[in-house]
C-alpha cells in the first residue's frame, strides 16, 4: 500500500492530466478550446497591430522588400 501512495504522490499531476485530456477527447470539447484559443490569439494579435502601427508597417514593408 505505501508504494500505491508513493506512486500517486509522485504522479498525481500526470495522472489528473491524462484523466483531464481523455475526457476532453471524449467529449469533443478541444474543439471549443481550439476555437477560444484561436479568438484570443485573433485579439492579441489585432490590438498589437493598433498600438504598434508604425512598427508592424515597417516590419512588413521590410520583410516585403527582401523578397
Amino acid at each position: 500500500m505505501d508504494g500505491l501512495k508513493e506512486f500517486w504522490n509522485n504522479y498525481k499531476g500526470a495522472i489528473i492530466g491524462v484523466i483531464v485530456a481523455i475526457l476532453i477527447i471524449l467529449t469533443k470539447l478541444y474543439n471549443f478550446i481550439l476555437a477560444v484559443v484561436v479568438l484570443i490569439l485573433g485579439a492579441i494579435v489585432g490590438n498589437y497591430i493598433q498600438n504598434n502601427k508604425q512598427v508592424v508597417k515597417d516590419r512588413l514593408k521590410n520583410f516585403i522588400d527582401r523578397f
